[in-house]
């Protein structure tokens, strides 16, 4: 048996249907197509989600409001001001401010910011820190160690 030899089964290939050639031929003159228009015409037709220069869904659904943005990260805030209420050398984290009353709910990661005055050495374990934040926990003292 030689490549040659390979043929399709017959009746599982069918001829293409010839448009446009001829009134007596079936799919004469408009080849099916109607009369006129963007999809009559060669190459016509539109891309998938076009709406005739309405904006399309695509485009409109993320400016609804309420859209939920994947992947967000939730941090609870919390300012450097905040934390010079506490004694000098203790170790700073989501479970020991909410023993502190300092915040309410431990849900997510915390946050470090940097408005106000520290003037307490502290050990500060949280997920993020801003760049003001560190540098004044590090200048009253105390250390900050990035935590997951």
């Amino acid at each position: 048996m030689r490549l040659t030899d390979v043929r399709p089964q017959k009746g599982s290939k069918k001829r293409a249907r010839r448009l446009g050639r001829g009134v007596s031929a079936g799919q004469g003159a408009s080849a099916g197509k109607g009369m006129r228009g963007q999809k009559a015409r060669s190459g016509g037709g539109t891309r998938p989600g076009f709406e005739g220069g309405q904006q399309p869904l695509y485009r409109r659904l993320p400016k609804l409001k309420g859209f939920p943005i994947i992947n967000r990260k939730e941090y609870i805030t919390i300012n450097v001001s905040k934390l010079s209420s506490l004694p000098a050398d203790t170790e700073v984290n989501l479970s020991s401010l909410k023993e502190a009353g300092i915040i309410k709910a431990a849900k997510g990661s915390l946050k470090i910011l940097g408005d106000g005055e520290l003037n307490v050495a502290l050990k500060v374990q949280a997920a993020a820190f801003t760049a003001s934040a560190k540098s004044k926990i590090e200048a009253a003292g105390g250390s900050c160690e990035v935590v997951k």
